[in-house]
């Protein structure tokens, strides 16, 4: 008899417990789409007034790219920024460019 009340109890549960987390991936994933679209208009917006965002002051990233440490830039780049692995990079190689390292 437990057994048959657990089941009655506990299959409710779990349904609205895999329908919440569904629910929340997808607004989590439509949330990103969203901040994508928004990210890449003020892109436009910046690119068509010409405004160029200054490139931060990274003492611990140039010290890396002197030193001919690439690696070790990006990941400082990383944590000092909060940007992904594949904007970092960029960025560093960018910096590197500039200053001929």
């Amino acid at each position: 008899m437990d057994a048959w009340v657990l089941l009655i109890v506990g299959l409710p549960v779990l349904l609205i417990l895999l329908t919440e987390s569904s629910s929340a991936a997808r607004r989590q994933r439509e949330s990103a789409v969203r901040l994508g679209r928004i990210e890449r208009k003020l892109q436009l917006v910046l690119d068509h007034l010409g405004i160029v965002e200054p490139e931060p002051d990274l003492p611990e990233v140039l010290r890396h790219l002197k030193e001919g440490r690439k690696i070790p830039a990006i990941k400082a780049y990383r944590e000092a920024t909060g940007e992904s692995l594949r904007d970092a990079k960029n960025a560093v190689e960018r910096m590197a460019e500039r200053r001929g390292l």
